[in-house]
């Protein structure tokens, strides 16, 4: 299965979440898209509801069924922590989240995109792959070049607070994963149990 791609608001008001974390999508309609939506009071089954978990948090991070799954294979590896909750830090490790978290991007899509497109640098050297994985204490900045591009100027200008895990300096750009995140700084809304058992039945 291919990432999606589509309008983010009618995902979001699909699955309940906001995907943005704005809450903009469902502030006017809080209901699924669709001629019944408002009046649709369909229950879900056990399945439905480890489904809809699971892509809920797979749409917040803009994955692809087969990247987000190989990511949830490679959480059972790590030692310590419950299984959930190691995949939710291996979600958050990503480059273009952590481009996300310090500001430097709206959205998790925008900021991807400024990583695709070289505007970002991990420790000094330019880095163009979304998934790849920071490590805390590495310092995450804007190349030189891309300084004055207007939607990072834009987004940092906007952005009013930042998890406590990552540190940022606007003045340079740059910012840190200062260290791991802690399950209630991450996700809140999310239940990953629910996500665990729907893997659990498919590996």
């Amino acid at each position: 299965m291919s990432r999606y791609t589509g309008p983010s608001w009618k995902q979001s008001r699909r699955l309940g979440l906001s995907l943005t974390g704005t809450g903009k999508e469902l502030a006017r309609r809080n209901y699924v898209p669709g001629q019944h939506g408002p009046n649709n009071r369909s229950k879900l089954s056990e399945y439905g509801l480890q489904l809809a978990e699971k892509q809920k948090l797979r749409f917040t991070y803009g994955l692809g069924e087969k990247q987000f799954r190989n990511l949830f294979v490679q959480a059972t590896k790590v030692k310590g922590g419950t299984l959930g909750f190691n995949f939710m830090v291996l979600l958050e490790r990503r480059l273009d989240n952590v481009v996300y978290r310090l500001g430097l991007a709206t959205t998790r899509r925008q900021a991807r995109q400024f990583v695709n497109h070289g505007h970002i640098l991990v420790d000094g050297k330019r880095v163009d792959i979304p998934s790849y994985r920071v490590t805390p204490g590495q310092v995450i900045s804007v190349r030189e070049k891309s300084a004055k591009v207007p939607a990072i100027l834009e987004a940092v200008e906007a952005t009013l607070g930042r998890p406590a895990f990552v540190s940022f300096d606007a003045e340079k750009l740059e910012g840190t994963l200062t260290r791991l995140p802690e399950r209630d700084e991450i996700n809140p809304e999310i239940n990953e149990a629910l996500i665990v058992e729907f893997y659990n039945k498919m590996l």
